[in-house]
C-alpha cells in the first residue's frame, strides 16, 4: 500500500479541496463531507505544515499538499456524478419551467449572490445550483432549493446522488419530480429508505447554512434523488433516525461538525493536533494513507494489526506497539488499565486475545497467513465452477468469467467469458446474463443426470449476489431470464460457495484478505500487473469508448484476461486450501514471540480516534 515519494509526486497538480489539497492559512470552512470523514485526514488537509512534515511530499511553504495520483475509480465515479446532476438540472428546468431558475457558473461569491437574488423573487420556486453564504465555519450547495409553503418564507435542500437511495419495500416518504416538495410527498408502497449517513448528514448541514443566512424552512425536511431519478426521497431531519443511537440527523450532525471544525481550527492555527493517525478501515482508500502510514510504522503502532476500538483498548492498558503486542502471553490475558476513567481502556477485545497476538507476531516475521485452523475445510464437487463478475458501478454487469473443472460432462473444461461490449446501462446485458444462466444450469443438469456433485464458488459473494439479483429484476420477461425464485434458490443452495468465509475462518491475514493478498500464498499470480478492480473500470471505458472515441479491443481482451485470472486464482486458492501444502502455512501456536528489543522513539500520547467516529458506513455505491 506504501509508495514512495516519487511516486506521491505530481508535477503542477493541485486537487481540489475536498479531495487532496490544504489551503494556505486563513479562515476554516467546511463542507459536509468532513462530518463522515476520518478526524485526522480533517487534521492533514487543514494543517499547512503537513507537506513539510518528515516523509510528506509538498513544496515548501506553499501550504498545498502534492498526494498520489488519484484512483482512477474515484476519478470515473466524480465525473458520472457530474453528468448525473447535469442531466438531473435540464430534468428540474424541464419538468418546473418559469418557477425554476438556476445559478449561472461564475466565482463562489458571485453564484452566492445570484443565490440570494434569486431567494428573494418571489416568482421563483425552485433554484438550481445554488450556493449558501459562508459563515459559521460552513461552506457548501444545493442542487436544488425549493421554496416552502405559505408564510413560511424558507427553503428546503435538495441534493443528487449517484447512487440508489431506496430499496424494494415501503414506507419512503417520496415526491414525484415535478413537485419536489415536502408538501406533495406521500408513503411510497413501493419504496423503503436506503439509509445513507453522508446524505442525511449534508442535508442537516445545508438546513443549518440556510437558517443561518435567514432562509431556513421552519420544519427541518430534505430531499435526496438518487440513481434511478424517478422521485425525491424526504427525510425529517429533526425526527428521522440519525446515524448515531438515540440522535436525529441533526442531533448527529451539530456533535460532528463541532468536533471537525475544533480539529481543523486547530490544525490551521497550529495548535496542538487534537487527532493523532490510527489505522482504520478508512484508509484503503484515504489519498493521506502514505503520510499516516509512515507515520504508523516509524512508531510501530498498534492500529497496524489491530484496528479501530480495539486498538483503543490495547492502548488503553498500555500496549501501544506491535512489539509489545506480540510479547505478550495471551495465557496471562490483557494488563489492568493504566486510567480507570479512560472510556477505551475498559472492555474485552472484539478479537481472541490468541488471535490479536499472533496477528502481531505474523505482521513482525512478515508472514502472509497464519492457520487459524489444524485444516481449512472448503466443500468441494465432482463438478465444479468459478464465477466471477465484472460491473461498472452502479450502471451493470458486462461481464460474467466461468472456469469449468473436475469430472467430464461432456462440455470443454476451461475459462468461458459471457460479455456485453454495448456500454451499460444496456439491454443486451440480459442477453449475457441470460447466456451464462443457461451455461451454469446445464451444467449443474449435467452433473445432477450423472449423479455428480456440484459446487460453484466465488470469492465474496456480495457482488455476485447482487447482480445475480439486480439482473433477474431489471431483464424480468427477456428471453433466457430465470425467474427471481430459481436465483433465490441458487443463492441458498450448497452449491454455491463464497470462499470469502473460508479463508476468514481458516486464517489470520495481517496484510488484508482480499483475493490478491491471499492468492499468492497458494502459488499464484496475476499476469496483468496492472490488475485491480478499480484499474478494469478504466479500461472497461475504453473497451466501450464509454467517453467517446473508438472502442479499443485490445482493452476487451485485457478484461477477458483479468477477469480469468480472477476466475483461476479463486480455483487456485480452493485447491490449494484443501491440500497437504496448506499445512506449510503456521498455525497461530506455532508462532512465538522474540525477545522485545527498545521501543521507537514515540510522540507523548493524545487523543486517538475510534473507527466509529472517524468514518461512517461507507455506501456501496
Amino acid at each position: 500500500m506504501s509508495s514512495s515519494p516519487d511516486d506521491r509526486r505530481r508535477s503542477g497538480a493541485e486537487l481540489d479541496l475536498e479531495h487532496r489539497s490544504v489551503p494556505a492559512p486563513g479562515a476554516v470552512l467546511l463542507d459536509a463531507a468532513v462530518t463522515t470523514r476520518c478526524r485526522r485526514r480533517v487534521h492533514l488537509e487543514h494543517d499547512p505544515a503537513a507537506g513539510r512534515a518528515d516523509g510528506a511530499t509538498g513544496v515548501e511553504g506553499a501550504g498545498q499538499i502534492v498526494l498520489p495520483e488519484p484512483d482512477p475509480g474515484v476519478e470515473m465515479r466524480v465525473a458520472d456524478a457530474a453528468e448525473h446532476r447535469a442531466q438531473l438540472a435540464a430534468r428540474f428546468a424541464a419538468e418546473l419551467g418559469a418557477a425554476f431558475r438556476r445559478v449561472p457558473d461564475g466565482r463562489r461569491a458571485e453564484r452566492v449572490e445570484a443565490t440570494l437574488a434569486l431567494a428573494a423573487d418571489p416568482t421563483v420556486r425552485a433554484i438550481g445550483a445554488a450556493e449558501l453564504p459562508p459563515g459559521a465555519g460552513r461552506r457548501g450547495h444545493a442542487e436544488l432549493l425549493v421554496r416552502a409553503d405559505g408564510d413560511d418564507g424558507g427553503w428546503y435542500p435538495v441534493i443528487v446522488v449517484r447512487h440508489r437511495v431506496s430499496d424494494p419495500g415501503a414506507g419512503a416518504l417520496t415526491s414525484p419530480l415535478d413537485r419536489p416538495h415536502p408538501s406533495s410527498a406521500t408513503v411510497d408502497p413501493h419504496r423503503r429508505v436506503r439509509a445513507v449517513s453522508r446524505d442525511v448528514l449534508r442535508l442537516a448541514h445545508l438546513h443549518r447554512m440556510l437558517a443561518a443566512a435567514g432562509l431556513g424552512a421552519l420544519r427541518a425536511w430534505g430531499g435526496v434523488v438518487g440513481l434511478d431519478a424517478d422521485c425525491v426521497v424526504w427525510t425529517d431531519l429533526a425526527a428521522g433516525p440519525g446515524q448515531e443511537a438515540g440522535r436525529s440527523p441533526l442531533d448527529t450532525y451539530d456533535r460532528r461538525f463541532t468536533d471537525r471544525l475544533a480539529v481543523a481550527t486547530a490544525a490551521r492555527t497550529s495548535g496542538p493536533a487534537l487527532a493523532e493517525p490510527s489505522r482504520i478501515t478508512e484508509c484503503r482508500r484515504c489519498p493521506w494513507w502514505p503520510v499516516c502510514e509512515a507515520e504508523l510504522r516509524r512508531a510501530d503502532d498498534v492500529s497496524l494489526v489491530v484496528r479501530g476500538e480495539d486498538a483503543l483498548r490495547l492502548r488503553g492498558r498500555g500496549i501501544t506497539t506491535v512489539r509489545m503486542l506480540a510479547a505478550l502471553d495471551p495465557r496471562q490475558g490483557l494488563p489492568e488499565p493504566g486510567d480507570a476513567t479512560d472510556e477505551h481502556a475498559g472492555g474485552e477485545l472484539s478479537t481472541d486475545l490468541r488471535e490479536a497476538v499472533a496477528l502481531a507476531r505474523a505482521w513482525r516475521a512478515d508472514v502472509p497467513l497464519v492457520r487459524r485452523v489444524a485444516r481449512p475445510d472448503v466443500p468441494r464437487g465432482a463438478v465444479e465452477v468459478d464465477v466471477d463478475m465484472e460491473s461498472l458501478g452502479e450502471d451493470g454487469a458486462y461481464l460474467w468469467g466461468v472456469l469449468l473443472s473436475g469430472a467430464d460432462i461432456g462440455l470443454e473444461h476451461g475459462y468461458r467469458g459471457f460479455a456485453t461490449w454495448d456500454p451499460v446501462p444496456t439491454r443486451d446485458e440480459a442477453r449475457s446474463f441470460a447466456a451464462f444462466w443457461s451455461w451454469l444450469s446445464d451444467v449443474r443438469r449435467r452433473a445432477a443426470e450423472r449423479g455428480l456433485t456440484f459446487r460453484s464458488y466465488c470469492y465474496n459473494e456480495q457482488a455476485e449476489n447482487r447482480w445475480l439479483r439486480g439482473s433477474v429484476e431489471r431483464f424480468a420477461g427477456e428471453p433466457g431470464i430465470p425467474p427471481a425464485a430459481e436465483v433465490e434458490a441458487f443463492i441458498a443452495s450448497d452449491e454455491w460457495i463464497d470462499l470469502f468465509p473460508a479463508v476468514s475462518t481458516s486464517f489470520l491475514c495481517p496484510h488484508g484478505k482480499g483475493l490478491k493478498r491471499v492468492a499468492p500464498s497458494a502459488g499464484f499470480a496475476w499476469r496483468d500487473p496492472e490488475a485491480g478492480g478499480e484499474n478494469s473500470m478504466r479500461w472497461y471505458r475504453r473497451a466501450v469508448a464509454l467517453d467517446g472515441g473508438e472502442p479499443e479491443p485490445a482493452m476487451r481482451d485485457r478484461l477477458l484476461v483479468y477477469n480469468e485470472d480472477d476466475v483461476r486464482a479463486t480455483h487456485a486458492l480452493r485447491t490449494w486450501m484443501t491440500s497437504d501444502a496448506v499445512l506449510a502455512v503456521p498455525h497461530l501456536d506455532d508462532l512465538r514471540s522474540g525477545e522485545p528489543g527498545p521501543e521507537p522513539d514515540r510522540p507523548e500520547p493524545v487523543e486517538r480516534v475510534s473507527e466509529a467516529t472517524c468514518a461512517g458506513p461507507r455506501p456501496s455505491g
